[in-house]
């Protein structure tokens, strides 16, 4: 199991989730993706995404206006139609 940060800290929306969907793919099954970001919506966002694509948010916390993800690789990628808007 190998663990990689995304630090997407000063992105805003719809980058986060954009950046958080490009790197899923690159994953292997097991993998553990840390995602670091400032952007209020990917509360909403990357949630969602995580719904779509099957994998799993292990952990989430929010402080020092950091919002950090912990995600678990589970799935194959999904074919992608479009992308969500904020």
């Amino acid at each position: 199991m190998a663990k990689t940060v995304l630090d997407l800290t000063g992105l805003k929306c719809p980058l986060p989730v954009l950046k958080t969907r490009k790197a899923l793919p690159r994953l292997a099954l097991g993998d553990v993706l840390e995602v670091r970001c400032t952007d209020p919506m990917a509360l909403i966002d990357i949630p969602v995404l995580i719904g779509e694509t099957g994998d799993r948010i292990t952990s989430s916390e929010h402080s020092d206006e950091v919002i950090v993800f912990v995600i678990e690789k589970l799935a194959s990628a999904p074919a992608v139609d479009g992308e969500r808007d904020c």
